[in-house]
């Protein structure tokens, strides 16, 4: 019996890597049949994503990796918050409004109610789908209002879309209209768009901050041409605004510049608040230019939770802890502190793109820097006589912890391969320099090499890999 007091005993007290525990693989189909203690149960978790602990080197992803001490405390107090159980925390959705009034007035709303209309969602991608689901609706109701089919529905967008948009396509049953992104025109062209418009039409979605290069849609252009084209044959076809980077950067950086609410026919926008809103993941905001332009339809209420709750969301349960990090960095940043974050994000990646386009085998896609993020290619003629590509550059860099994506662009593009930089919070000059110094090093040792490397061969054979024939066409 004492021995058996003792190996309980040892059990718990071992250090973790002296535990029995460590000696096995962590569990992959079956739950263990036994507990463990909480320090071996976090260290076995940990070290499964140990490769992934310094997120401030990860320039692939758009997503907050920074936050301080004290809204990490907040939103970790909050962890067990479900947001939509309003009898038990009422002030969550009254933070949750407000919220959403700051962002309406960011975006110059011109509601005058005291509650603008818009909606929380979980990321920048459930707000898409909201703000693409309420111009479905609203197409819908006039045109069974004016005894006309209803069958089908199409929406308008460059081919540099965000993947949510092909899922609302698909899921909605809605044709996805694209207008290609070509090397004279990086962004969508409103000419392009309005020609692929009809009285099916529910929407045009230009885009702040197209996630495959960095650049902006001319929003005002497109109105203009919306408006006129309106007029001509009696439509009534929006704009929703795909602002997932844009939204919390051109209100503090590019305050004149209209491409909000302030335009005629966008009546919807949506953002995320975990990219440039500053707030871990995941979260995101839709805003309706008034509550009219929000369907009925899209409300659901319950009242099996204790009193009548109503919500405008794909999902019900969701975690409040987001809710509080947005209202928290809004009140401890202030709009001069939002401003002085995207400035020196801004500035940051307008040095990486000057240094990188410096570099001699490579060239920026554009000589504009419109979001924080980038891309750039190789130059033909480095890569007539290089032996190594961008994927290679990428594997490289891995090698020091960055992760710096290498990708091709989309359809009418896509035997480009480019890189991509997002700065985000968190990331400083010095960084800045260490990644410059470790792309130089990369490029030194890549240039050295006497045979071409494994996806260098497949650019020059024309090789298929991962469905995607691999070459180069320069500009």
């Amino acid at each position: 019996m004492k021995q058996k007091e003792d190996l309980q005993e040892t059990g718990v007290t071992t250090s973790v890597f002296g535990s029995q525990e460590m000696l096995k693989s962590a569990p992959t189909d079956k739950i263990p049949q036994k507990p463990t203690t909480p320090e071996i149960a976090y260290q076995m978790v940990k070290d499964e994503t140990y490769a992934q602990t310094q997120p401030r080197l990860n320039l692939a992803t758009f997503v907050t990796t920074y936050m301080d001490s004290y809204a990490t405390k907040l939103m970790n107090d909050a962890i067990a918050i479900n947001y939509i159980d309003e009898t038990e925390y009422p002030r969550i959705a009254v933070m949750c409004a407000k919220c959403i009034n700051i962002i309406a007035n960011l975006w110059n709303t011109p509601e005058k109610a005291k509650w603008k209309a818009g909606a929380l969602g979980i990321g920048s991608s459930e707000a898409c789908m909201l703000g693409g689901v309420a111009a479905w609706q609203r197409w819908k109701k006039r045109r069974q209002a004016e005894g006309k089919p209803c069958d089908k529905p199409n929406f308008v967008i460059s081919s540099g879309y965000q993947v949510v948009w092909e899922k609302f396509a698909q899921l909605w049953q809605i044709e996805m209209r694209t207008v290609p992104l070509t090397t004279e025109k990086l962004t969508l062209c409103p000419q392009e768009a309005i020609a692929m418009c009809d009285e099916n039409t529910i929407c045009v979605v230009p885009i702040q901050g197209v996630t495959w290069t960095g650049l902006n849609d001319d929003v005002k252009a497109l109105n203009d041409a919306l408006d006129e084209y309106n007029k001509k044959t009696g439509y009534e076809i929006p704009i929703h605004v795909d602002a997932a980077s844009g939204g919390f950067i051109l209100p503090f950086l590019e305050p004149q510049k209209e491409w909000d609410f302030r335009l005629k026919w966008v009546l919807s926008i949506s953002t995320s608040g975990h990219k440039y809103g500053l707030v871990y993941p995941g979260v995101g905001w839709v805003v309706w230019k008034d509550k009219k332009y929000l369907p009925d339809s899209m409300s659901f209420s319950v009242n099996y939770l204790g009193a009548d709750v109503t919500q405008v969301g794909l999902n019900f349960s969701r975690p409040a802890a987001q809710i509080l990090g947005q209202y928290y960095q809004f009140i401890r940043l202030g709009f001069e502190g939002y401003k002085a974050i995207q400035h020196n994000s801004m500035e940051i990646t307008k040095y990486l793109h000057s240094e990188i386009g410096k570099m001699k085998p490579f060239r920026n896609y554009s000589d504009e820097v419109t979001n924080p993020l980038f891309i750039w290619e190789m130059k033909e003629e480095y890569m007539k006589r290089g032996k190594w590509t961008l994927y290679d550059l990428q594997d490289k860099l891995k090698q020091n912890g960055w992760m710096v994506p290498a990708y091709t662009l989309p359809a009418k593009l896509e035997k480009t391969i480019v890189m991509r930089l997002v700065v985000r919070n968190g990331f400083s000059r010095d960084m800045a320099d260490q990644l410059l110094s470790d792309i130089a090093a990369a490029v030194a040792e890549l240039d050295k090499l006497q045979y071409p490397t494994p996806s260098r061969i497949a650019i020059e054979s024309n090789i298929k890999v991962k469905g995607t024939v691999y070459t180069h066409t320069g500009k």
